[in-house]
């Protein structure tokens, strides 16, 4: 497995979890 297809994993899955988050609490931002 490549570094950079591991990482772009990651930030996928972070970017994700963060818009999800985002989604859930509105009153944060």
């Amino acid at each position: 497995m490549d570094l950079e297809y591991i990482l772009g994993f990651i930030l996928s899955v972070l970017l994700t979890g963060y818009l999800l988050y985002a989604l859930l609490r509105p009153e944060r931002f």
